[in-house]
Parts: structure tokens; C-alpha cells; sequence
């Protein structure tokens, strides 16, 4: 047990730690954006710490306790426990602890998530025994994030109205 706790330091050491829900939440949000992911893609409530080991991109995110969030795009249940772990890079997370999503009956580990190239359009989800799904980006924008999709469809709208408008006359 010693061994491990000695490791889980080890893991830590050098981090960027942050307490507290509001600037957790902040710290997370800037690390989905620098990393390149939808900031809805990891729903996490009520987080109390969180880390980046910024030289090895070994993170985490502690909650009060265990959430589990709907995501309507892709009508999929996910479970994230107490602690989410993962080695992080640009467009992709690997190692991931924490995270499982509810597939038929069965809750199933996600290990890895990452952005499909070229265009990045796509997230990956990658299982513990290697089988994967990938869905639409748009299926993981936050609250924010939809919000500000929705003033530009409508602004996008209004523009073409508009030039209708000049057009018929």
C-alpha cells in the first residue's frame, strides 16, 4: 500500500493543482480547449481538485462524488467516478480511469478518446477491450457552446432574409 501511495506522488509531482468548483471548472475548460476537445465533452460537477502535470500530461479531476450525464447527441449514459485520470495530449487522451459508458447492459470502461483526423469532426471512444465508437463533435458542445451555435444559425438567418429581401426588390 505504501508502494502505491509513493507512486501516486510520484505520478503528481510538478502539477499545476487547483482547488475549489469555480476555478476547477475554469482549469478544465482550458484544458479541453488547449487540447482541442468541445468543452462539453467531460460534464464533471461539483469538482473539488483538479491537476496537470503539464512535462509527462498526466491530469485529474476529483469530484465530490460520482456523476452521471445524458449526452443527447449520442444517446449515450456515462458514469464518471469520484477521480478521472488520463494522459493527455493534443486531440487525444489515453490511460483514462473513471469513465465508463453504459452500453446496452453492461457498463464499459473508456480508456481513450480522440479526435478523428483530418478534420477533427469527429471524437473517438475507445474501450478497454479495444472496441470503439465515434461521434459528431457537435454531440459534446456545452450549454455555452450551443448557445453561441444557436446566435450564429440565427444571425446566419436573419443575414439571408436580409439579402432576400434587397434581392427582391
Amino acid at each position: 500500500m505504501a508502494g502505491s501511495v509513493v507512486a501516486e506522488e510520484e505520478r503528481r509531482a510538478g502539477a499545476e493543482v487547483v482547488h475549489g468548483a469555480v476555478e476547477c471548472y475554469e482549469h478544465s475548460l482550458k484544458m479541453l480547449e488547449e487540447l482541442g476537445f468541445p468543452k462539453g465533452v467531460l460534464p464533471l460537477r461539483n469538482l473539488e481538485e483538479c491537476g496537470w502535470v503539464q512535462e509527462t500530461g498526466f491530469v485529474w479531476m476529483k469530484q465530490r462524488e460520482p456523476y452521471e450525464h445524458f449526452f443527447k447527441g449520442t444517446n449515450t449514459r456515462v458514469r464518471y467516478d469520484r477521480e478521472v485520470t488520463a494522459y493527455v495530449e493534443r486531440r487525444r487522451m489515453k490511460r483514462m480511469t473513471g469513465v465508463r459508458s453504459r452500453q446496452v447492459m453492461l457498463w464499459v470502461p473508456i480508456v481513450e478518446m480522440s479526435l478523428v483526423e483530418p478534420d477533427g469532426e469527429k471524437i473517438y471512444f475507445k474501450s478497454a477491450v479495444g472496441i470503439g465508437r465515434a461521434f459528431p463533435v457537435s454531440a459534446f458542445v456545452d450549454d455555452d457552446e450551443e448557445e453561441e451555435e444557436k446566435k450564429k444559425l440565427d444571425e446566419k438567418k436573419v443575414k439571408g432574409d436580409q439579402k432576400a429581401a434587397v434581392e427582391a426588390l
